[in-house]
């Protein structure tokens, strides 16, 4: 504590700007996992429920996938421009989308245009969010004293769990204030409107931001022009395309325990598990809170035993806890030890990213480190957002082994995380300038 008191006012602005940035996009994505059970006939209707929430769920797929583009493409930006104007259009453009959301027309209106309109808001909303994380994680590490680089690491990247919190919490309000088909018909709406809240928040406080120093001073003294393709040069030069690819194996098995865990919570608990939507809120909320600690956790410890290290412990720890937490999380009928049983899942298999702004921010320079750092941590996507599309299918087709098959789903992002930790250096120690 008295470290982090140390940090300076400008230093704290960045932090917390780039906190604020990242709870919106957690925000935005929630509210799509807890409303897809519920308005998926709006936008795809069909007799066959299973059906309609597998387009649904493409549809909040092809968010993610959107992901690495967008990191490209406002990596490429902010190395070029700078951190702060690329987190300032990413914001504007993020918090609108959330807000039109909440306005879209249903089949029932305007037919084969309403699937449409959602597409094409979340193909824009996933380019948004793919840069949002790549500026906010860079000019924070930028910005952190060397000692305090995993601690803030994790606290930035608890931001999103944060957005799951106050999703959760809207959520909860929303499906009280519309009960029933209510809920269908405006309540899904109320809680996009308001994610123009926290967006209004993350702008204000972006606007105050100074650049990041070490970006300044990469510009000032580097002799060659500046990138024009950054992510060209990652690509073409060997050895940071041999750090790209070893980092995506890591950040597609942290992916893929992600959203076969919290992110597929939401539809689990109310359609295999079978509880109603005001019980489902008050398990995400506990599960989101365990979720937003357990990053900051896995950040702080990171410093001191290694991002490497951390990363092993928590993926071998979900390797073997999946399953009976699972289970205990499917058959007890209590509601707290649902509670207990869904936060242990979600705090071994879902807060390892704590050590990852740090990581992904030492591995690359200062040149190309917001277009590699974007690329890697959202094109661990391209194949770990996928995971709860494979769940429905694991789960609808063996329906009697529901907590065996999704440990199972779980299992193999660990595996995945493991791999990578092994083949990818630890970075504590690496200067950023």
């Amino acid at each position: 504590m008295t470290r982090l008191s140390a940090l300076s006012k400008q230093q704290k602005t960045v932090v917390l700007g780039s906190w604020f940035g990242w709870a919106l996009d957690g925000y935005d994505l929630v509210l799509m996992l807890f409303v897809i059970s519920s308005v998926n006939q709006l936008f795809f209707p069909s007799n066959n429920p299973t059906l309609s929430l597998l387009a649904t769920f493409a549809i909040y797929t092809v968010t993610l996938v959107m992901r690495p583009v967008g990191g490209a493409i406002f990596g490429n930006f902010g190395d070029k421009h700078g951190r702060k104007k690329a987190m300032v259009i990413t914001i504007v453009g993020f918090s609108t989308i959330t807000f039109l959301t909440g306005l879209l027309p249903t089949w029932q209106m305007v037919g084969i245009m309403a699937p449409t309109l959602l597409i094409i808001l979340r193909f824009a909303q996933g380019l948004f969010a793919g840069g949002e994380w790549a500026s906010g994680s860079v000019i924070t590490m930028e910005t952190a004293p060397k000692a305090l680089r995993g601690l803030l690491s994790g606290f930035v990247q608890s931001g999103y769990s944060f957005g799951f919190v106050i999703a959760s919490l809207a959520y909860g309000f929303a499906v009280t204030a519309y009960p029933g088909q209510s809920f269908t018909e405006i309540g899904w709406r109320i809680i996009f409107f308001t994610g123009i809240i926290p967006g209004l928040v993350a702008l204000l406080i972006r606007l105050k931001m100074n650049e990041s120093e070490i970006w300044l001073k990469s510009k000032e003294t580097n002799k060659r022009p500046i990138e024009k393709a950054p992510l060209t040069t990652v690509i073409s030069d060997m050895e940071q395309r041999k750090r790209l690819l070893l980092a995506l194996i890591i950040m597609t098995g942290l992916m893929y325990c992600y959203y076969t865990s919290i992110g597929f919570m939401p539809t689990f608990l109310e359609k295999y598990v079978n509880i109603n939507r005001n019980e489902a809120a008050k398990i995400m909320i506990f599960v989101t809170l365990a979720a937003m600690f357990g990053t900051v956790f896995t950040g702080f410890v990171s410093q001191y035993i290694g991002r490497m290290k951390t990363l092993t412990i928590f993926a071998t720890a979900s390797m073997i806890l999946a399953a009976p937490l699972l289970y205990g999380l499917y058959q007890n009928t209590n509601i707290n030890d649902k509670i207990i049983f869904g936060s242990i899942v979600v705090f071994v298999s879902a807060t390892a990213f704590g050590p990852i702004p740090a990581f992904l921010s030492e591995r690359f320079p200062t040149e190309i480190r917001n277009t590699a750092s974007g690329f890697a941590y959202n094109g661990g996507l391209i194949i770990g957002s996928w995971s709860p599309l494979i769940a429905i299918n694991l789960l609808s087709s063996v329906p009697h082994q529901l907590p065996l098959l999704l440990a199972l789903n779980i299992i193999i992002g660990a595996v995945i995380i493991l791999i990578g930790s092994r083949l990818n250096p630890d970075t504590r120690n690496v200067d950023l300038d």
